[in-house]
């Protein structure tokens, strides 16, 4: 019986499902981590590689543990290797707005405190306040994901929330 769960994770069906369950949350994660600048995107592919080449050697209910353990060791290796300091992804404006310049230059000053404040809390903070506020995952999820307790993740994300509205006069508006 436990030689048939191994052929699941091999087979290309059952595989190709796990890359859909898994892929962008692990990407988010690592990106939120570690910056654009470091690929997470890549390591991702990376991790999945190692997954299909060890496929029969790893149980099921591993299979989500194996792949973030493997992505952020390998980011790790990267950071290492390349000592980048970590950077967030500009957002582009589009070419065109019906915002006056008044209202695109001041979005564009807050964009820079927003990702100047983001990057001043701590990285606990960080990726437990963005995986719930931009990925939209619940405290629940977010526990499960980094391996932490839901009362932990609240006290994360609320901390950094905290933090936020601190720095920005713009969040505590109603």
């Amino acid at each position: 019986m436990p030689k048939s769960l191994h052929q699941d994770i091999c087979d290309k069906i059952r595989f190709s499902k796990l890359y859909e369950k898994y892929a962008q949350s692990l990407s988010n994660i690592l990106f939120y981590k570690y910056g654009e600048l470091l690929n997470p995107s890549d390591k991702v592919q990376e991790a999945f590689i190692k997954l299909w080449e060890n496929c029969s050697k790893i149980k099921p209910e591993a299979v989500k543990s194996y792949l973030y353990t493997t992505a952020n060791n390998m980011m790790l290796n990267e950071v290492k290797h390349q000592k980048v300091v970590l950077k967030y992804q500009q957002v582009k404006p589009k070419d065109y707005t019906n915002e006056s310049p008044e209202f695109v230059l001041r979005k564009k000053e807050f964009l820079k405190r927003f990702e100047r404040a983001l990057s001043g809390l701590n990285e606990e903070e960080r990726v437990a306040f963005l995986l719930n506020k931009v990925d939209g995952k619940t405290h629940k999820e977010v526990a499960e994901i980094l391996g932490i307790t839901k009362k932990v993740a609240e006290h994360r994300i609320y901390g950094a929330l905290n933090k936020l509205k601190a720095e920005l006069e713009e969040l505590n508006r109603k």
